[in-house]
């Protein structure tokens, strides 16, 4: 009996100091890539009240704290210009040192399955990966999981970019990290967070989501897939919160697909992930995100209707969007496989816009408003400074209509940066429509070559009924 009580008893002292001994979060790691340039958090458990040291290799200076009753302990660290690699040192009754850690550029890429799309799917797959050895150029990729309540430590691995670990990586982060370490000439950490198939509402807090009426009632409408969590929270839970507030420089987004069961509270929703991520993290990050292509979806304006919500997105600050129907292969197919040009869009538009560099022509020309003039209406846009082209003759895909509200095909003609579209068959018109399906690719693009999103000029109330089947 007393043998039986010694065993429990030593049992439990080893679960206790086991539980006690200084540890990090999985994000915190040899390899990793922090922040430069700022002041970034580091954090972890302790024993109780144990005092710690924590210290990069790029200074001298130490960085002392005392856990919390709780056992965890977060000090904020100045990180240098980009660089390395150095060491990192935390120091209790125990040390842990990190080794070749770097500083540059870091990157959250998230979303769901286009975002999920590994290297070894994607077109450029045989031309891309033998070559994908980039040493300052750091992977970590966060294993699908999900969560009822906020997750603290997390699951993933730093690893270097090379033909091996790249080819389950995300292909549009790879190449949106690759294009900026070519530019920047700096280090470049990349953390992919995505699940195909999700809706935006699991990447969300729960909290944000269920306690606004109208995001609760779009939630409910979503329903169960076998491919994944769709209630709100559970993967920001265990796939965005163990990681918060690491420090990042912004944020990619290619989602979108999985919320056409609710397109009409779409950019609402966003809006609160966007704020709610940035609150989390402590800092009003750019955050760039790709419009949704064209596909052949079930019911009538369910795809177009969510391209329209993301370009409402815009009025978010610090956010910007790519337009992407020009790589569609086949509309029957939910994964464009070409995802070069969307990382690559992705970067430029991270080039110009958070480190200025001077782009022209990174952003797709954007609807900005409309002019009627005798029985024609001009179209003008952002984004289209010095004018417009279209391919294989004059622009396709409008469409034109007067008080009736009856749409008529429109003939359409490029002048400059403008697009002025008419019809016989409406004489006075008042609204216009472009690439207004779920399915359509533009013929319309600015003279830098990136297409023109889908646009409608009116607000009236659209068919949401099942796409009729081709007999």
């Amino acid at each position: 009996m007393k043998r039986y009580f010694a065993f429990w008893v030593a049992l439990i002292l080893f679960v206790q100091v086991s539980h006690a001994q200084l540890r990090l979060p999985v994000i915190f790691s040899d390899h990793m890539v922090l922040q430069q340039k700022s002041e970034v958090a580091i954090w972890g458990w302790a024993e109780p009240v144990e005092e710690l040291t924590i210290r990069g290799g790029w200074s001298k200076e130490e960085v002392k704290t005392k856990a919390l009753n709780s056992g965890l302990w977060k000090v904020l660290i100045k990180t240098p210009a980009a660089g390395g690699p150095y060491t990192v040192s935390i120091k209790g009754k125990t040390e842990i040192i990190l080794k070749d850690v770097m500083i540059g550029e870091v990157w959250i890429c998230s979303g769901q399955s286009n975002m999920e799309w590994g290297m070894s799917s994607s077109t450029d797959a045989t031309e891309e990966i033998p070559v994908a050895n980039f040493k300052e150029i750091r992977l970590f990729k966060i294993n699908r999981s999900a969560a009822d309540y906020p997750q603290d430590h997390g699951d993933g691995q730093w690893q270097l970019c090379t033909p091996e670990t790249v080819k389950g990586f995300s292909a549009v982060g790879y190449f949106f990290g690759k294009k900026l370490y070519t530019d920047l000439k700096v280090p470049i950490g990349l953390i992919s967070s995505s699940w195909g198939g999700t809706p935006a509402e699991a990447w969300t807090p729960k909290e944000k989501v269920e306690g606004d009426q109208e995001l609760k009632e779009s939630a409910s409408k979503q329903k169960d897939q076998p491919w994944g969590p769709k209630n709100p929270g559970l993967i920001y839970n265990s796939m965005i919160r163990p990681i918060v507030p690491y420090g990042i420089a912004g944020a990619i987004w290619y989602q979108g697909e999985s919320n056409t069961i609710a397109p009409l509270t779409y950019q609402k929703l966003m809006k609160t992930l966007i704020e709610s991520w940035r609150t989390d993290f402590g800092k009003e990050f750019p955050f760039y995100f790709v419009q949704i292509a064209p596909y052949r979806y079930g019911r009538q304006n369910e795809g177009v209707l969510i391209r329209e919500q993301q370009a409402k997105l815009l009025a978010v600050p610090k956010t910007g969007m790519v337009i992407i129907s020009d790589v569609v292969e086949d509309v029957g197919d939910i994964h464009p496989k070409r995802k070069k040009p969307v990382g690559d869009r992705l970067a430029n538009y991270a080039l110009a816009d958070t480190y200025k560099k001077p782009l022209l022509g990174y952003q797709s020309p954007v609807y900005k408003f409309m002019q009627v003039e005798k029985g024609k209406i001009r179209i003008l846009f952002d984004y289209a400074q010095i004018g417009l082209i279209s391919q294989g003759g004059d622009p396709t895909q409008f469409v034109i209509a007067g008080e009736d509200q009856k749409f008529f095909p429109a003939k359409a003609k490029i002048d400059g940066g403008t697009v002025v579209v008419f019809a016989k068959e409406v004489k006075d018109p008042i609204a216009v429509r472009f690439c207004w399906d779920n399915a359509a690719i533009p013929n319309l693009f600015n003279k830098e070559g990136l297409p023109v999103s889908s646009f409608r000029t009116d607000t009236w109330e659209l068919d949401m009924s099942p796409v009729a089947e081709k007999k």
